[in-house]
């Protein structure tokens, strides 16, 4: 069994891969210092929780937006799983060109996404993942990675309002009836999530034009993407395991035994 572990901003997801299939998945915050032992703990028991032995673990690959955690994430996986991990870095084995002026800039998270949808989907596409920033990236019908757009998440926004506007309260996100709210959090709501299903259509829009190519996919990931491609139809595709699936396909370029 392979191990993928995403490891963004807000939560570290990690993904059980078995004869090409993703058979367990879950989260850990990625805001908590934790030491390598709690790594090591923490991964063991919420893959018993699946069913899973630690010890049927055959290797690992992590990507990583938040350098940071990666000392402590690699350490437990040597001491808890015998494994020293592939990391999701400049020089691996992707699959698909980066044709920007500076890939090493190009996010983990934005190449393996850019990835899966590729691979999975076909291209040429775009690739729109909502996580703690929103991503929006073109791979070209050849499988070149081409550019992208970064927005601010909805979680980022909706924390701004709160935050730093003294008299509007913490909400929950969630689409209201209607868009024309009647009183404080119900016009939050509103802003929060048909501002996003705005931004994401014009984005798309652009973008195509820019593209000048036919046919082109649009594959949606992350966390509140499925509250968004259900209220547009830009989105051709949500895949809530986008990412991991990318991972995935990037540990089996590399032909490790």
């Amino acid at each position: 069994m392979i191990l993928t572990i995403d490891v963004g901003n807000t939560n570290i997801t990690v993904g059980v891969f078995e004869n090409e299939k993703l058979i367990a998945n879950f989260r850990i915050t990625t805001k908590i210092p934790r030491t390598s032992d709690e790594y090591g703990m923490m991964l063991s028991e919420m893959l018993e929780n699946n069913d899973i032995s630690h010890n049927q673990i055959s290797d690992a690959i992590i990507a990583s937006v938040v350098p940071n955690v990666m000392h402590s994430l690699e350490s437990a996986l040597i001491k808890y799983f015998h494994i020293e991990p592939i990391v999701v870095e400049a020089g691996i084995k992707t699959g698909i060109r980066i044709v920007t002026p500076n890939p090493q800039q190009i996010g983990a998270d934005r190449i393996v996404d850019a990835v899966a949808a590729y691979e999975i989907y076909g291209g040429p596409c775009i690739v729109i993942d909502f996580g703690t920033a929103t991503t929006y990236d073109l791979v070209d019908g050849s499988g070149a990675f081409v550019g992208g757009v970064t927005a601010p998440g909805i979680r980022i926004s909706a924390k701004a309002l709160w935050e730093d506007a003294a008299k509007l309260p913490e909400i929950e996100i969630k689409k209201p009836d209607h868009v024309l709210g009647k009183e404080t959090i119900s016009s939050m709501q509103s802003g929060l999530v048909y501002g996003q299903i705005g931004q994401t259509e014009y984005l798309i829009k652009r973008i195509k034009e820019e593209a000048k190519e036919e046919n082109i996919k649009v594959v949606a990931t992350g966390g509140l993407g499925r509250i968004i491609s259900q209220e547009t139809d830009f989105i051709d595709i949500y895949d809530a395991n986008l990412t991991l699936e990318g991972i995935y396909r990037i540990y089996k370029k590399q032909n490790r035994k």
